[in-house]
């Protein structure tokens, strides 16, 4: 394989860290959680010759990870908790969109001549109707690169993943839209994937059940989710693309507490140079360089 024909897929799960067996983790004993069950203090059976780092997501700052912080982490290289001294939740203030807007994983690919590259998620058109005032790391690090967003009606052509890919949601809110299996959305992510260098692709209701403490929808939403990552898995030419699956903070692992936790989440290398790459990963500082590694090398 050469930087010619390297692929990788960024697959980001809001809320996910590496918990301890027990009660308060859904994932304790929940039949068919392979990849996502991951527990500390054991090493994980292999999936695909999947690799499983311990992540740091504290990253030498006080307090609990959040999420505006720990995304623009993951998407820019750079220590957002540090360099703006605590840990933001929610969505990025005017300090991180900044250096998103410099440093975003996007923006450093373009510049470095890897194209094509995509966010493979689905935005419905009250977003571009209704523009929110505050908007998403990703949505900023999409923009910073200047990159086309996706739309319902590439849902409806098989060209883009909705966040929920089961695309339950966008029915509820009234979208004219098909709802999908976990295999038929796998279908769709892998073909997105297949037609870039790099794609990035977000998952965040495991972060909102974590908060919610329900137990019953998080059993539910992780053993989706993980058929969903097989499927995948599965789809992919292994030979050729890097799955990189990583998270932003611990909270669906301990349903004991509403709040983040303070475990290392789990970040996961599949496919092509999966040693090199997991080698290269000890806090989510490191994930965008190793992206960047990658795709722009052929150590």
């Amino acid at each position: 394989m050469t930087t010619n024909d390297a692929a990788v897929l960024l697959f980001f799960i809001d809320g996910l860290g590496i918990g301890t067996r027990g009660p308060q983790n859904p994932l304790d004993n929940l039949p068919n959680a392979a990849p996502l069950a991951v527990f500390q203090n054991e090493t994980p059976e292999p999936f695909l010759d999947g690799i499983v780092v311990a992540t740091d997501p504290r990253l030498g700052v006080e307090g609990r990870p959040q999420s505006a912080s720990g995304q623009t982490t993951i998407l820019t290289g750079v220590n957002a908790p540090a360099t703006v001294g605590y840990h933001k939740q929610g969505f990025p203030n005017k300090a991180l969109l900044e250096i998103i807007g410099e440093h975003s994983i996007f923006r450093q690919l373009t510049r470095a001549g890897v194209q094509p590259i995509t966010f493979a998620n689905a935005y419905t058109s009250r977003f571009f109707n209704e523009r929110p005032r505050w908007i998403s790391a990703t949505t900023a690090a999409v923009e910073a690169a200047g990159l086309t967003f996706r739309t319902i009606d590439d849902v409806n052509m098989g060209q883009a993943v909705f966040m929920d890919y089961t695309n339950r949601l966008l029915i509820e809110r009234g979208e004219e839209v098909a709802e999908k299996s976990e295999a038929e959305a796998a279908t769709v992510l892998s073909h997105v994937v297949r037609e870039n260098r790099f794609t990035l692709y977000e998952y965040f209701i495991t972060d909102k059940v974590g908060h919610a403490q329900d137990m019953p929808a998080a059993k539910l939403i992780l053993t989706s989710l993980a058929l969903f990552i097989r499927e995948l898995l599965s789809k992919l030419d292994l030979e050729r693309t890097t799955v990189i699956l990583t998270s932003d903070h611990g909270n669906i692992e301990d349903l004991s507490l509403r709040n983040h936790t303070l475990h290392d989440v789990p970040t996961i290398v599949w496919g092509a140079r999966r040693e090199q790459t997991a080698a290269r990963i000890k806090t989510l500082a490191d994930i965008t360089p190793a992206i960047v590694h990658l795709l722009t090398t052929n150590d």
